[in-house]
């Protein structure tokens, strides 16, 4: 099991930050997360990978995790990673928000094939635009997707977007875990 509360406590130091943002969903905010101090950090990244592979664990396990760049690269490598020294095997891949233009011009990147089940990762979930991109272009594969797990739920309606289009979402912490509501 890992250890939940050193992964909060390095969200709070780390990630939190107050003030007046424009998240990507273009909605405005008092606070943003900015994740990529914990999902390229050492210890952090050890932590998200062996949480959200306890989530996958809890129901059947896919062949693959990923979703789109960059967000979802360091927390797709950490999962795998973590998978790796559990001896279970796991695939990851790549979205791109749009083709190389070159080469293979894919918008997805890595081992998956048609047929395989996957859950999209990501690292902070508000309206779920980002993940819903995602699961388009690997559904246009024939790839299944079995859901979402996010490090962190804003709880601004993503949740109920996923549920409305078939896919659960989970996620290690929602903002209310951090005193936000």
């Amino acid at each position: 099991m890992y250890d939940r509360e050193q992964l909060k406590s390095l969200v709070l130091e780390k990630s939190l930050k107050f003030g007046d943002f424009t998240l990507a969903s273009g909605k405005k905010a008092t606070y943003y997360l900015d994740c990529r101090q914990i999902t390229l950090d050492s210890v952090s990244a050890k932590l998200i990978g062996e949480g959200i592979l306890e989530l996958l664990q809890q129901n059947s396990m896919p062949q693959a995790v990923g979703g789109m760049s960059i967000g979802a690269d360091p927390i797709t490598a950490a999962v795998i990673t973590v998978a790796a020294y559990q001896n279970i095997p796991l695939k990851g891949f790549m979205v791109r928000k749009q083709s190389k233009g070159h080469g293979t011009n894919q918008f997805v990147e890595g081992p998956i094939v048609a047929g395989d089940h996957v859950v999209i990762v990501e690292d902070v979930v508000t309206t779920g635009g980002s993940s819903l991109d995602a699961i388009e272009k690997v559904e246009a594969l024939g790839v299944t997707v079995d859901g979402v797990i996010a490090i962190i739920d804003r709880l601004e309606g993503g949740k109920e977007m996923f549920e409305s289009k078939g896919y659960a979402l989970r996620s290690l912490f929602t903002v209310r875990d951090f005193g936000i509501s």
